[in-house]
């Protein structure tokens, strides 16, 4: 029995296929610092759990495929918080942003239509790339400029008859680049002369640093036919076990596709959007407390890479990752060779190799994401043992 091209088609996720080294280490008595993946330790609200404690009905019963209208309105009032008008059938619940990115590329794209998209960029996009066979037509950004975006005639080379929407993430997973207003116009300028739509995803938005502001694409009037957010509640309210996201467009045809496609997955869990349905009661000073703790990490981790030799970094400014240029060819051989080879005091530290968030997998071999959504003692701890690993790593390897 054969199984289809489009499974062998998929990839594995860079950051979870090395877990099983991570597993053999700490079955070896190794504590590893997780730097690989997104998981914030900031504690999830306790309203969120309240809620669900609290639910008295006799039957746990199927919800409405749009999602709970009380979770709906939420959305929208924390838009109309920000000047953006949404009216509730704009808003669609999601099991995540990753079964957001999955609706909306099927509603948009066939087999070897195009998307264009900045790399480095969040590395499941490509799962769904590969699966359903879009072609990623990217725009080069680099470690030395900040992973900032290239002229609009540089970005525009890149568009063929083929091309059908533009994506990216702002705040940048895995780059932590925010986009300057001037940038996010190119984007709006690309999709004006194209017809192409915008696919922003905005599951970062409060997370930004210093003069920096994460400007959403809603915000832009002259686009509502064109733009598709994506929003989620893992990152802002530290809940990303509960699969809670949400597609927003005035595009009407466009959600009434994606309507269809929540239908046929019948409904979201109801007792996780009673939970989310609290979080978005909390006030935005919450979001600002968090974002304050996050900068003092982005702080602390920038201010111990510097003290390291030869990467290549720039300081994050949004988000809670950073990409960094090592002196190596092989990031994922040095990655493995600290989980398998090296420790200090028993501890050691493992990060997610750069050459996945690329549709060209050679352009990464020597970068890696770091994530800092740990506290600030584990970071200077975990950044300790990165610096002594890579100079040890670099005298074996005589580089």
């Amino acid at each position: 029995m054969k199984l289809s091209e489009r499974i062998g088609r998929l990839k594995t996720s860079p950051v979870r296929k090395l877990i099983p080294y991570g597993e053999e280490a700490v079955k070896k008595g190794k504590k590893i610092i997780h730097l690989n993946i997104g998981q914030p330790d900031i504690e999830t609200p306790r309203v969120f759990f309240d809620a669900i404690a609290n639910y008295q009905e006799k039957v746990l019963s199927y919800a409405h495929s749009a999602g709970l209208v009380e979770l709906r309105k939420g959305i929208q009032g924390y838009y109309q918080r920000r000047d953006m008008s949404y009216a509730l059938d704009d808003i669609l619940i999601t099991a995540g942003g990753s079964e957001a990115f999955l609706f909306i590329f099927m509603s948009l794209f066939d087999e070897l239509d195009e998307i264009l998209i900045p790399d480095p960029y969040y590395a499941n996009y490509n799962s769904y790339f590969s699966t359903l066979n879009i072609i990623p037509r990217v725009i080069h950004t680099h470690a030395e400029d900040g992973y900032h975006l290239p002229s609009l005639e540089e970005m525009e080379k890149s568009i063929t008859p083929k091309t059908k929407a533009i994506m990216f993430s702002n705040p940048s997973n895995p780059t932590g680049v925010v986009y300057a207003k001037e940038e996010l116009d190119r984007f709006a300028q690309l999709a004006k002369k194209h017809n192409l739509f915008i696919i922003s995803d905005e599951v970062y938005r409060e997370f930004t640093y210093g003069e920096n502001k994460a400007i959403s694409f809603g915000t832009y009037k002259d686009l509502d036919e064109n733009v598709i957010i994506i929003d989620s509640i893992s990152k802002r309210y530290s809940a990303c076990g509960a699969r809670v996201g949400c597609i927003i467009s005035k595009n009407k045809d466009f959600m009434a596709a994606i309507y269809k496609q929540c239908q046929a997955r019948l409904a979201m869990p109801t007792l996780d959007m009673i939970g989310a349905t609290q979080l978005y009661a909390l006030p935005d000073s919450l979001l600002e407390e968090f974002r304050v703790q996050y900068e003092k990490r982005r702080n602390t981790l920038y201010t111990e890479l510097q003290k390291i030799p030869d990467i290549v970094v720039s300081e994050p400014e949004g988000a809670f990752y950073v990409f960094v240029k090592l002196p190596i060819t092989n990031a994922e051989e040095f990655v493995i060779w600290l989980l398998t080879e090296f420790d200090i005091d028993g501890e050691t530290v493992m990060f997610a190799p750069g050459e996945g968030f690329y549709a060209n997998p050679e352009l990464g071999k020597d970068k890696i994401r770091i994530c800092y959504a740990l506290e600030e003692k584990v970071l200077k701890k975990a950044m300790h043992i990165f610096k002594e690993g890579l100079a040890k790593y670099l005298s074996l390897k005589n580089i």
